[in-house]
C-alpha cells in the first residue's frame, strides 16, 4: 500500500465517505482513516434515513446549503449507483390548537428555504391522505419533497466508487499523532505511518479529540443521543407519508416512518450523554416512543415492535455545521454534522473542495471519466436478489447465501457481523438472528477464510 497522498480523510461515516468520493473523482490521490473495524461504526450506522429537503433548516445555514446540494445530488446520481427511494412526502402535523397556528410559519419558513411546494391542508385533506392517523390531527404542512433512502448503501457505494477512482480505505486505523514537516502531514496510526499534504477531519463523534492532535478546538463534541422503536412489516401499509411534529425550542422531536426495508419506526429520542459509543436502550423510553406512535396512529396496538435501537449524533453548542479550513495548517475541520448529515454529506463534500481549491490548491483541469459502481438493492419496493433464486439464509429479511457471500469479497468487504447486517440486513428482521444467525455466521466466515 502506498503511504503517501495527497488527501487524507479521518473518519469513514457517510461524510468522510463523501468527501472522499468527491476528491477520488477529482482525480487526487486519497486515503480514508477510520478507526473502527469497518466504515460506518459511528455516527452513521443509526439514524433515521430521510431525505430532507431543508425546509425547516436555519435560514442561510451552511446545513441548509450542504442539505440542498446534497438532496439534488443525490437524485442526480442514485440510478447510476443502483440507490434507492421510496417516495413518501412528509406532513408536519399540529395535534392540538397551539400547534395549529404555528403551522403557517412553518409552510414560510420552507417557502423561504426555496421548497416551494410546501402546502398547508386541512384536517379533511390530511384525513384523505391519511386515514389510519389519529382523530386529534387537525391539519398539516405538506412537504412533497421528503423521502425515504437507504442508510448504509449510499455510503457504501460512495466508498466503492472512490475506491474504482484510487482512493485507498484503512479500517482499523485510528489516528493516535498528527505531525506536520515540510509541508507534509504525518499521521501515526496502528496500519503505519500514512502522510498527506492535506488532512481533512471528518471523525464525526470524535472530531473534537482528532481536532486536538493539532490545536486546542475551538468546539466540543456533545453526544446526543436518539433512540428508535421499530414495528414489524405489516405496520408500513398503515402510513403513507413521514410524520413530523411541530418543533419545539429544543427539539424537532420524534418522527413517525417507514423504512426503505419494509418497517414503521418512530425516534429518535434526543438525549445529552457522555456515551460515543455503543449507546443504550432503555425500557422505560422505548415505552413512552411506543405509546407515542399509538398515539398517532392507533392501528399500531395490533402490531409488534421487532427491533430496538439507538444513535448518536455529533452534535456541538454551534447550531450549524462546522466547515472551515485551517490555511497555515492544511486542514479542513468538518464537524458537527447532526442527524441531516446523510442528505448533507454530498453537498458538505462539494463545500470541502471548494475550500481545498480555494486554500491549498487547485484541482486537475481535466477529470478522469466517472466510474460509476452500483451496489446491491436492499429496499423493499424493488427487486431483491431472493427474487431470481438461491437460497435463504435469512427467513425475516430474505437474504440469500449469495449475497452474504458478496458482502465478505469485493472492493471493501465486511470485516464483522455489523458490516455483514449492513450490506445485506441479515439477522435484522423479526427473530433478530434467533433462528439465522448461526447459518449467517457460518456462511460468512467459509467466505471470508474457506473454513467449511
Amino acid at each position: 500500500m502506498s503511504q503517501r497522498f495527497d488527501i487524507a480523510v479521518i473518519g469513514c461515516g457517510v461524510v468522510g465517505l463523501a468527501i472522499l468520493r468527491r476528491f477520488a473523482m477529482a482525480g487526487l490521490k486519497c486515503v480514508a482513516l477510520e478507526k473502527g473495524a469497518d466504515i460506518l461504526s459511528g455516527a452513521s450506522k443509526g439514524n433515521s434515513a430521510l431525505l430532507h429537503t431543508g425546509f425547516d433548516a436555519p435560514p442561510k445555514s451552511i446545513e441548509l446549503q450542504c442539505m440542498q446540494a446534497g438532496y439534488f445530488e443525490y437524485l442526480d446520481i442514485r440510478q447510476k449507483l443502483n440507490l434507492p427511494l421510496l417516495e413518501t412526502s412528509a406532513v408536519v402535523i399540529a395535534w392540538n390548537d397551539d400547534e395549529l397556528v404555528k403551522l403557517p410559519d412553518i409552510r414560510e419558513k420552507a417557502l423561504a428555504n426555496g421548497v416551494t411546494d410546501a402546502k398547508l391542508i386541512s384536517q379533511t385533506e390530511l384525513r384523505m391522505r391519511e386515514p389510519q392517523l389519529a382523530k386529534s390531527a387537525l391539519g398539516a404542512v405538506l412537504v412533497p419533497g421528503e423521502h425515504v433512502i437507504d442508510p448504509w448503501s449510499a455510503p457504501l457505494a460512495y466508498a466503492h466508487q472512490a475506491i474504482a477512482h484510487g482512493a485507498e480505505i484503512m479500517r482499523g486505523a485510528e489516528v493516535t499523532k498528527a505531525t506536520k514537516q515540510e509541508g507534509e502531514w504525518h499521521l501515526a496510526t496502528p496500519k503505519g505511518e500514512v502522510t498527506a499534504r492535506t488532512v481533512i477531519n471528518a471523525a464525526g463523534l470524535f472530531a473534537d479529540h482528532v481536532e486536538a492532535l493539532i490545536h486546542e478546538p475551538d468546539f466540543e463534541i456533545k453526544p446526543r443521543k436518539g433512540q428508535f422503536v421499530v414495528f414489524d412489516k405489516p405496520a408500513s401499509k398503515l402510513l403513507r407519508s413521514i410524520v413530523l411534529p411541530v418543533p419545539t425550542e429544543r427539539t424537532k422531536g420524534v418522527v413517525l416512518f417507514r423504512t426503505i426495508f419494509g418497517n414503521l419506526a418512530i425516534g429518535p429520542t434526543a438525549e445529552e450523554t457522555d456515551e460515543r459509543e455503543n449507546p443504550i436502550n432503555d425500557t422505560a423510553t422505548l415505552e413512552r416512543l411506543k405509546a407515542t406512535a399509538i398515539a398517532m396512529l392507533p392501528a399500531l396496538k395490533h402490531v409488534d415492535v421487532t427491533a430496538i435501537y439507538a444513535g448518536l449524533r455529533p452534535a456541538t453548542a454551534n447550531s450549524d455545521y462546522i466547515i472551515r479550513a485551517h490555511k497555515a495548517e492544511n486542514w479542513i475541520t468538518v464537524a458537527g454534522i447532526r442527524s441531516t448529515g446523510l442528505t448533507g454529506s454530498l453537498g458538505i463534500a462539494q463545500q470541502v473542495v471548494k475550500l481545498y481549491a480555494k486554500h491549498f490548491g487547485k484541482l486537475p483541469k481535466k477529470l478522469p471519466a466517472a466510474i460509476w459502481t452500483p451496489v446491491p438493492n436492499l429496499a423493499e419496493h424493488a427487486i431483491r436478489p431472493y427474487m431470481k433464486g438461491g437460497e435463504i439464509l435469512c427467513h425475516c429479511e430474505w437474504v440469500t447465501r449469495a449475497e452474504v457471500a458478496a458482502a465478505a469479497d469485493g472492493p471493501l468487504p465486511a470485516t464483522d457481523i455489523g458490516g455483514l447486517k449492513r450490506r445485506t440486513r441479515a439477522t435484522m428482521g423479526r427473530c433478530q438472528g434467533f433462528y439465522c444467525a448461526a447459518y449467517v455466521t457460518s456462511a460468512f466466515d467459509k467466505a471470508r477464510y474457506g473454513t467449511p
